[in-house]
Parts: C-alpha cells; sequence; structure tokens
C-alpha cells in the first residue's frame, strides 16, 4: 500500500475478539482465556446472489440480513471459548432437545427472530403507541411524528447507556474502538502495528452505531409522510417502511464512507452517529488492537484495489 484510500473492510466488536469483513474473506479473531488469539476465517458468500439486491436502496436491507446473521455467528464462536463463565438459558437448552445437531443454526435464526421482535416493539411500536396519549393535546401529525421520533431516539440512548454500564459489555465496546482504529491506520497506508494504530480515533463514519442513528432520524422524515392514522394502521405502516429506511440509511453511510474529504455536508450528517459512537467505542488496550490487527491482516486482498469503497 502506497497511499491512503476508503476501503470497504468493516467489522464487529464481539466477546474478547473482532470480526473483520473483506471483499472475499471475513476473519474472526479472539484472545483466548489463555491469552493466545483464535483465528477463523471463511470465503464470503451471499445468499441474494441476484443483481435486484444490489440495486441501491434495495441493497441495504438485505446487506443488514446478511450482517445481522453473519454477526450472530462469529458472536457465538467467540463466546464458545468463554462458555464457562456464560449461563445458559432456557431457549438454548430447548432448542438444542429440539434440533440437535442442528441447534446452533436454529439457535442463531431464532435469536435473530428475537432480536428483531424487540427492536421493533421497543423502538417502532412502543413510541408510538406512547405518543398516541398526546393526540388529546394536538392534532398535528408533523408535532405527534416529531415527538414520537425524540421519543424513540431517547429510548435508543438509555438503553445504549444503560449497557455500557455492564463489565463484559465494555471490554466490547473497547474491542470495538480497536476495530474502528485499525481500519483507520489501513486507510492511512500505514504498517499495522500496535502503535500505529493507538493515535487513530475510535469514532469510524461507516460504524453500525451511525447506520441505526440515521435510521431512527430518517424514520422521523418518512414517517411522516403518512399522517397519524389509527394505531393498527400507524404500526403496519412504520413496519412496511423499515426496509425503505434502511436502505436510505445504507446509502448515507456508504456515500459518507466514500468522500475522500469531510465537508460541512459530511459532517454535520455524521455528527449525531459520533455522539453515540463516544458510547459504543471506548480506548481499547495494546492486547485488543493486537486481535484486531489479526483478524484485519487476514482480510485485505491480494489486489489492493479490490477493497476501495
Amino acid at each position: 500500500m502506497s497511499q491512503k484510500k476508503k476501503t470497504n473492510i468493516g467489522g464487529q466488536a464481539l466477546i474478547e475478539g473482532v470480526m473483520m469483513k473483506g471483499p472475499h474473506k471475513m476473519a474472526t479473531a479472539v484472545r483466548k482465556p489463555d491469552g493466545e488469539i483464535a483465528l477463523k476465517t471463511s470465503e464470503l458468500s451471499t445468499k441474494f446472489k441476484n443483481r435486484l439486491f444490489k440495486l441501491p436502496l434495495i441493497r441495504g436491507s438485505f446487506m443488514l440480513i446478511e450482517s445481522m446473521i453473519s454477526g450472530v455467528k462469529e458472536l457465538m464462536f467467540s463466546a464458545s471459548f468463554y462458555e464457562d463463565s456464560i449461563e445458559e438459558d432456557a431457549i438454548d437448552r430447548f432448542l438444542k432437545r429440539v434440533f440437535k445437531d442442528k441447534a446452533d443454526t436454529a439457535i442463531i435464526y431464532v435469536s435473530l427472530v428475537l432480536a428483531l421482535v424487540f427492536s421493533v416493539g421497543i423502538f417502532i411500536v412502543g413510541p408510538s403507541l406512547l405518543t398516541n396519549f398526546l393526540k388529546r393535546f394536538t392534532d398535528s401529525s408533523i408535532i405527534l411524528n416529531l415527538v414520537e421520533g425524540v421519543i424513540r431516539v431517547g429510548i435508543f440512548i438509555l438503553y445504549t447507556v444503560l449497557i455500557s454500564k455492564l463489565d463484559d459489555i465494555k471490554r466490547v465496546f473497547m474491542y470495538h474502538g480497536a476495530e474502528h482504529k485499525t481500519i483507520y491506520c489501513y486507510e492511512n497506508a500505514e504498517e499495522l502495528t500496535v502503535e500505529n494504530v493507538r493515535k487513530y480515533s475510535t469514532l469510524h463514519p461507516r460504524c453500525g452505531t451511525s447506520f441505526i442513528v440515521n435510521v431512527l432520524i430518517i424514520s422521523i422524515i418518512v414517517f411522516s409522510f403518512f399522517g397519524w392514522p389509527n394505531p393498527v394502521l400507524r404500526v403496519a405502516t412504520r413496519i412496511l417502511m423499515l426496509p425503505v429506511i434502511a436502505g436510505i440509511s445504507y446509502e448515507i453511510n456508504r456515500f459518507i464512507g466514500r468522500c475522500e474529504t469531510q465537508n460541512i455536508f459530511t459532517k454535520i450528517i455524521s455528527y449525531p452517529g459520533f455522539l453515540i459512537q463516544k458510547i459504543t467505542t471506548s480506548e481499547p488496550d495494546d492486547s485488543m488492537i493486537e486481535v484486531a490487527i489479526a483478524a484485519m491482516k487476514e482480510v485485505i486482498p491480494v489486489n489492493g484495489e479490490d477493497d476501495k469503497w
């Protein structure tokens, strides 16, 4: 590498580890209890091969689904090194009895469904029903949609702050910071060493946290076009519009990530996401940076242009 560039390599923080996804491979590095780094690499493949799934505004939702599936898989891999300290819940035990050899796959998809149901219930249905009580004070759909959006953002911030107090999550957020720093170091064409990585920021414009924040903000605008119908129609409309909102948010993240230089427009769009990233990322220690570097090195393409964003 001889010059700076924007890469499409992205990652995810795990339990004592980092997953990096490049243009051709995905790699997960985990710091095992004995201090060694376990590495797992795999070739990338997609279930959505039709060109339709790669069109702007459409591709965002499908890429999100794939990212969630691979994220849960790698999270389970990282957790497998710490099974003695993680208590198995009733759902896991039930799925293992029913699906036996295919229990791990079942756990992944059940986890995704539960996560989606939880997210829709807390961040979509909940704020909408809470805001409905304001109808006795105003009939303005603009005000009602704005208040609903503010409640939605407030719940997300509160949730993020609360989980950041958990010791295990604190360490995940430190690995999150290591992931961002390592990507920055690579984008700046510097050798991937702990010393070089350490000096970079933990805040990155293509972060999943920024994507979620964009979804919350864009949803306020999109939902406003549908007025304030009855609760059933309102909830149905919000659920049906989620893929559209996810698609728009993905394209915004992609646009910001591709910008060679930050301007006033990109700074304004990035600012809310960076604010929340100050909660979801922390300064990592050197051992965490080593893990992120190990994962990163596995996914860097031989042809350096393959991962150009």
